[in-house]
């Protein structure tokens, strides 16, 4: 785990209600096609998979997902299925594991542990966010981006 002051940046993004899985996939192949097109995706191209819900308290179906390109702020987005926005900055837990649906589930479910036995607070007005640098993407790593409020010092 490593703790990260992550800034406030403008994204690209594309928004899945519904049950998060197969949907979010096609949420960013969708991105992906689309940044391409635009000369946007480029070997330092951040993509962030950003889950607002928690499934145990919100019906599947009303479940949101961002998938976001992170973008120039001079960037203007002129595609009535590309919404721009921007993603709240601050401090995180951040976690690199295995790019593998089994590595990410496994991760989701021991973070949070090791979050508190490292005497951080978790920041529940912040989403947490799946982030894939395309320089760890070629070595089949992806992080995990968990909001905090405070640390030991």
């Amino acid at each position: 785990m490593n703790i990260e002051n992550i800034p406030c940046t403008k994204v690209a993004y594309i928004r899945q209600v519904g049950p998060y899985g197969d949907n979010n996939r096609q949420s960013m192949d969708k991105l992906k096609t689309w940044a391409i097109s635009m000369d946007l995706l480029k070997e330092d191209s951040v993509l962030l998979g950003i889950a607002y819900d928690n499934p145990a308290f919100v019906e599947g179906n009303k479940c949101r997902y961002d998938t976001c390109l992170i973008i120039a702020e001079d960037s203007v987005i002129n595609d009535t299925c590309i919404q721009e926005g921007r993603i709240q900055g601050g401090k995180y837990a951040v976690f690199q594991i295995a790019h593998t649906a089994e590595a990410v589930g496994k991760a989701w479910n021991t973070i949070f542990s090791a979050i508190s036995s490292e005497g951080c607070q978790l920041d529940d007005d912040r989403p947490m966010m799946e982030r894939y640098n395309f320089k760890l993407l070629k070595e089949h790593f992806c992080e995990l981006c968990v909001p905090i409020l405070s640390e030991k010092t």
